[in-house]
Parts: structure tokens; sequence; C-alpha cells
């Protein structure tokens, strides 16, 4: 019996499946709560309580938004180190260390002094919690979409792998549910005060919930055969670095394929809370409750989109994705300009929904680019290293566009542009529905083969 095969006799069927999607999904529930969490309190609290005042309503919340982007600079060094350990050592051990360096820092995040006690130290501790968040996060979302992909069978990878992906949202509406409660049952004096922290305190409960889940479940098959195969020859680990070397297409298609959905989605769900309350005149709760909603659909959307994908293939559900939302900024701003609940609500849902259909088929596309020895390397590259250029600076594009021209058309402008982009990544972009990942892996050896016979023999 051959490696591979004795592998496989453990941690297969659906029931198996089944529970590598809930834990999967239970640790990106918690870390995207914490993410969307520190986006949020950017806008409503962090402002007024970690900087000094400015000129401008906008000035505090652009200082808030520039440590918001700390943490899109903090993932692709996580991606990178986490991708290259989680490919020599797995990827549960790697989504549980992950898990706690994120649940510690968003705990540590509510116990912060505000500038009013200790100055400028505030910004400069909270900066610093927001890096090792974002450095935990960048190693979250590699490892927690191939734990799926790698274990689905290759018709229904799109479906399953996106149920990581729908976590997002649904880590999001558990942060938007505590922070109503909390805006609801306090006055705006305390819980600027204190009962934001109670948000972040509550991570720990989280965290607890997620690393126990996740400790019940094991790697794929297909790693584990790579991994005793790998131990066998001897083999060396491929750095990320020998990813770009070996794979460039992928990486960069990866990237392209990221970017416009990226900035889509950060300026719907983070931009678009700053622009309600400040262009638009619109009450917190009020935000909170459409974000609440235009999160359900979404978390309802992905899955669809990605049993979609499995149907009719990768490229054609995403290239109607990107151009779906190149087109958003044009009327969705007008919509939320209405200043009619319904039409608010209606250009969130419908921006969200274009982004899900770029969203969900992610993990499958990006899985099948990458050998499973470098695969989360791989992916972890093109995912955070985007990131940096695209939503970390977006709601910073957006407020500063919105600043200057006192208009949406500008910002909307940046949106299609981004879009573009993602189209002609997804033209160049192979299409790769039902690839099995053993063929992905037995092309890599192939390749790999001639070269490594041409090495020089040490005498």
């Amino acid at each position: 019996m051959s490696v591979r095969e004795a592998v496989r006799q453990a941690g297969t069927g659906p029931a198996a499946l089944r529970r590598v999607v809930a834990a999967s999904m239970a640790g990106t529930v918690v870390e995207w709560y914490e993410f969307f969490l520190y986006g949020t309190a950017a806008t409503l609290v962090f402002n007024k309580v970690f900087f000094a005042k400015g000129t401008s309503d906008l000035d505090a919340i652009l200082a808030a938004f520039v440590t918001y982007a700390v943490g899109f600079a903090a993932r692709p060094i996580g991606g990178i180190v986490f991708g290259h350990f989680g490919d020599r050592h797995g990827r549960k051990k790697l989504l549980q260390l992950s898990l706690v360096l994120v649940g510690a820092a968003t705990f540590l995040m509510g116990c912060l002094p505000t500038f009013g006690q200790v100055g400028y130290l505030a910004p400069v501790l909270l900066v610093t919690l927001r890096f090792i968040q974002g450095f935990a996060i960048g190693g979250e979302w590699g490892g927690a979409v191939l734990l799926v992909a790698e274990h689905s069978p290759s018709r229904g990878r799109a479906f399953w792998s996106s149920w990581p992906q729908a976590a997002v949202p649904l880590g999001n509406m558990v942060a938007t549910v505590v922070l109503l409660v909390l805006t609801t049952s306090l006055s705006d004096a305390a819980f600027l005060s204190w009962g934001w922290r109670v948000a972040f305190w509550l991570s720990a409960v989280v965290v607890l919930i997620g690393y126990y889940v996740r400790s019940k479940i094991t790697d794929a098959p297909i790693f584990l055969a790579a991994q005793q195969q790998a131990e066998q020859e001897k083999a060396a680990s491929f750095s990320p670095f020998e990813v770009l070397k070996r794979y460039p297409r992928g990486v960069f298609t990866a990237m392209g394929l990221r970017f416009g959905e990226n900035i889509m989605y950060y300026l719907v769900v983070t931009f678009s809370i700053t622009y309600l309350k400040v262009h638009v005149g619109a009450n917190t709760k009020v935000i909170l409750w459409w974000l609440l909603a235009a999160h359900a659909v979404h978390f309802a959307v992905i899955p669809l989109a990605g049993r979609l994908s499995d149907r009719y293939g990768r490229k054609p559900i995403y290239l109607i994705g990107a151009l779906a939302a190149g087109t958003w900024g044009f009327f969705g701003f007008a919509l939320m300009d209405s200043k009619h609940n319904a039409l608010i609500l209606l250009a969130i849902i419908v921006g969200l929904v274009f982004h899900a259909f770029m969203y969900a088929a992610q993990p499958a596309i990006m899985a099948e680019m990458f050998p499973t020895r470098m695969r989360y390397s791989g992916v972890s590259l093109g995912y955070q290293v985007t990131s940096i250029v695209a939503g970390s600076v977006a709601p910073i594009i957006a407020v500063k566009l919105l600043d200057v021209y006192k208009s949406s058309v500008p910002i909307a402008v940046y949106l299609a542009a981004a879009c573009a982009v993602t189209v002609i990544a997804v033209l160049c972009a192979k299409e790769t529905k039902g690839l099995d990942l053993e063929a992905v892996d037995r092309a890599d050896a192939e390749e790999a083969a001639p070269q490594a016979d041409a090495k020089p023999v040490n005498a």
C-alpha cells in the first residue's frame, strides 16, 4: 500500500468533512469578529478615545484608519511566516497558534489606557496590538481555507471551501450584535467610557470555543501524504520565495483576483460606516442594524456562489462579480445619499452580493494553483500581500477623496479601476473547475525531477 493510500484510511468521508468545515469556520468567526470589531470601533470609538481631535471629524477618523491599515501591513508577514511553517508542520497547529495570538491582542485592546490618560502612548500601544492582530490574521486565512479545500472532493471544492469565507460575515454579524446590544443598553457617554471595552474582552470566550473545536480535527490526507513523502525523500521544504520562483504566474494571478474584491469589501463594510455617519448623518445604531442585515445576506449568498462556481466554472462566476462590483460605486453611494432606510440597506446588500461572487470561489481557485507542499505559502502570498495596497488603504483613500472632493464620484472611479485589474486577472487565469489536487502534485513532481537531477553531486 502506498503512503497516500495508507493515509487516506483515516479522517475521510462526509462526516469528517463537515467536522473540518465546522472547525475552520469556528476559528474564522472568532478572528473576523475581532477584526471587524476593530474596523467598526475605528470609526465609532477609537477616533474619540485614542487620538487627539483634529480640525474636522474626518481627521481623527483618518488617524484611526491609519492604525487600521497597520493590521493589513502585518498580514503578509503573518502569511509568509505561517505559510512557511504550515507547509512544513501542518495547517492545524498553525491555525491554533493564530487563534491564540489574535485573541490575546484583541483582549488587551480592551485594557488600553486612553489618549487623555497617557497621551501619545495610547495610539502607540494600539498600533502594537493591531500589528500582532494583523500578523495572526495573516496566517489564519490560508490555513483555514486549505484545511477545507484539501479535504474536499474535486467536484465540490468551491462549495465546501466557500464556507470558511462565509464565516467572515458570520463573525461580522456576531461583532455587530455585540455592539448593538452595548450601544442600545448604554448611554453614549457610558459606551465611550467603558462599554466598548466589553466587546473586546468577550473575545476571550469565543477564542476558547474556537480553539477547542479546532483541536478535534486533523490535517487533510493529501497533506499528510505529502509530508510523509517529503520525510522519506529527505526533501527540503519550500520557502515563500521559492514559491515566487516556481509559480510566479499563480502568485500574481492570485494578487490580481484579490485586488478589486478586497477594495470592494472594505469600501462597502468599513468605509460605508464613515460615509453614512459623517456625510449622510445617519444614527450609529441604525447603521449597525443595516450592516447586520447585510452580513446575514452575505453569509447566505457565499455558499450559493461557491456552488455555482462548481457547476459553471471559477472564471465565469468570478467575472460576473468583478464586472458588477465595478459599477457599484456609481449607484451605491447615490442610494445612501437618498437617506431612505430601504435604499441604504439595498445599497449595502447589493454590494456584498457582488462581492460574494468573487469571494466564494477564491479558496478553490488559489488552492488549485499550487502543489500541496507549497500551497499554504502560495495562497498566503497571493491573498495577504495584496491587502497592503488594496483593503488596508481603501478606507484611507476613500476618506481622503471624500474630504477633498465632497463627492462619492471619485471613490466610485477608484473602485471601478480596482475591479478592472481583477477582470484582467480573471481573463488571464486558467479554468480549474474539477481539478484533482493530486494531479497538481504529480505535475509539480515531474517538473521538479529534471531540476533535481541537474544539480551537481558533491564528491
